[in-house]
């Protein structure tokens, strides 16, 4: 059984030391399911297309935004993403207490993809999610294709405001953030939503879900365990006790310390934990032999409400505390290469490159941890005094009305920081000995 977990978080610029939007989110799957990272441009569609889904079909938007996921192999969603106008959508899966359906709904990392193509704000993706999840549906439902369905937790962000939507069925609610905010593997949306789909309480209620008296609870009313105790509600709680301590000091190298954190959230406000284990903790690591579940991806977005510079998208592969966020600019093209990987592993792939650093340290964490944090944080500190020049100077030329120039150079930046990358992950892997070539999978 693969657990189910994530973790999202947001800071909005009130609580942030530079007064920007900060978004972070932790992608947790199976331990060896390969999660590229790609990239769409903006597309014209026809009046009448139609979009299919991996379950469901749909009238096409006339127009959908360039945006970057990061998407499970098999999958058409994304269990993370950003797109041109800075939204950014991180996903969490929740245990409702509904039923397994019979017919097919949306995936919830389809929901997610579909606000990042529609939306141009954080408050119309919610409105584009809330709709095809009243429309069509999502959360668990029976099929032949063996994809784990369940409902679906969000927060949706851009430079000024941010949002938590949680779902269940066809039914949704939703709450505006202020000031930091986490969400895990449990329903938090109480009696404090400020939106609520309209069936929500006569379903809960026919149900007997409901109780007498006050505002509605959704959480309470769709909760399908625990929300006192389990690993989701450790996880939430350690998140945002760690976000609410810091406010007015976060920045981007904190998120990203978040992500890695390791603590098992029985005292949510110890200092941050960096010793790997299989616990409880933000950062998920499964078995050595490559089973259960392990975060296989993560997000910090460092987002630019003023205009004064272009947001940065720092992204990382598999266990993000054994790894390096490069900076990425929805601007430019996304090396290519970092949306490589299939089922098998593959030394072409970046993801399966990063997978098989992480089981080879893991062999030996006493020796080989300490060598690997090091180069990854001697690369990231480069990866810091570059990438926020660069954002400025994309930022420049955009201005200056030479889009076709801000795209050459992001993209040229982009393209030699993963070549870097890869010649470290390599040479890593390399030196540890144990690797024949095709880097076969365990």
């Amino acid at each position: 059984m693969i657990p189910m977990s994530c973790d999202t978080m947001v800071a909005l610029g009130t609580t942030t030391r530079k007064g920007q939007t900060l978004f972070a989110k932790n992608s947790d799957r199976p331990a060896s399911e390969c999660q590229p990272l790609v990239q769409y441009p903006q597309r014209q569609y026809a009046a009448g297309a139609q979009l299919q889904c991996q379950f469901v079909s749909m009238p096409q938007a006339g127009a959908t935004w360039r945006h970057v996921g990061s998407r499970p192999y098999w999958c058409w969603g994304y269990e993370h993403g950003f797109n041109e106008h800075q939204v950014v959508i991180g996903n969490e899966a929740l245990p409702s207490r509904l039923e397994e359906a019979q017919q097919g709904k949306l995936v919830g990392m389809e929901v997610l993809r579909l606000g990042l193509e529609r939306g141009r704000t954080a408050a119309q993706a919610v409105e584009v999610m809330t709709d095809v999840i009243s429309r069509y549906g999502q959360g668990k439902f029976a099929n032949d294709a063996g994809v784990r369905t369940y409902d679906n937790g969000y927060i949706v962000a851009d430079p000024h405001a941010a949002y938590v939507l949680e779902t269940a069925g066809h039914e949704w609610a939703v709450q505006e953030v202020e000031g930091t905010c986490g969400i895990s593997n449990v329903y938090s949306l109480e009696s404090d939503w400020t939106a609520l789909s309209p069936r929500a309480e006569d379903v809960a209620s026919a149900a007997g879900w409901t109780r007498d008296g006050g505002k509605f609870n959704f959480a309470d009313a769709f909760t399908g365990n625990s929300r006192s105790e389990g690993s989701g509600v450790m996880r939430r709680r350690r998140s945002c006790a760690l976000l609410r301590q810091r406010r007015g000091t976060i920045e981007t190298s904190t998120m990203m310390a978040l992500l890695g954190d390791h603590g098992d959230g029985e005292n949510p406000h110890e200092p941050l934990q960096t010793q790997i284990s299989t616990s409880t903790s933000i950062c998920v690591h499964g078995n050595i032999d490559g089973t259960g579940g392990n975060t296989a991806a993560s997000l910090v977005a460092d987002l630019c409400a003023d205009g004064s510079r272009l947001p940065v998208y720092w992204c990382s592969m598999y266990s993000p505390c054994l790894g390096v966020f490069m900076p990425l600019f929805c601007e430019g093209n996304v090396p290519e290469v970092l949306g490589v990987g299939g089922e098998r592993s593959s030394a072409a792939s970046p993801w399966w490159l990063f997978h098989r650093l992480s089981q080879l340290v893991r062999r030996a964490p006493a020796e080989r941890v300490a060598p690997v944090r090091a180069r990854w944080a001697q690369l990231q500190g480069e990866f810091f005094a570059s990438a926020y020049e660069m954002a400025q100077a994309g930022r420049d030329l955009l201005d200056e009305g030479r889009a076709g120039e801000a795209e050459r150079q992001l993209t040229a930046y982009m393209h030699d920081n993963a070549a870097a990358v890869l010649q470290a992950v390599g040479a890593m892997i390399e030196s540890f000995q144990e690797v024949p070539e095709g880097v076969p999978a365990t």
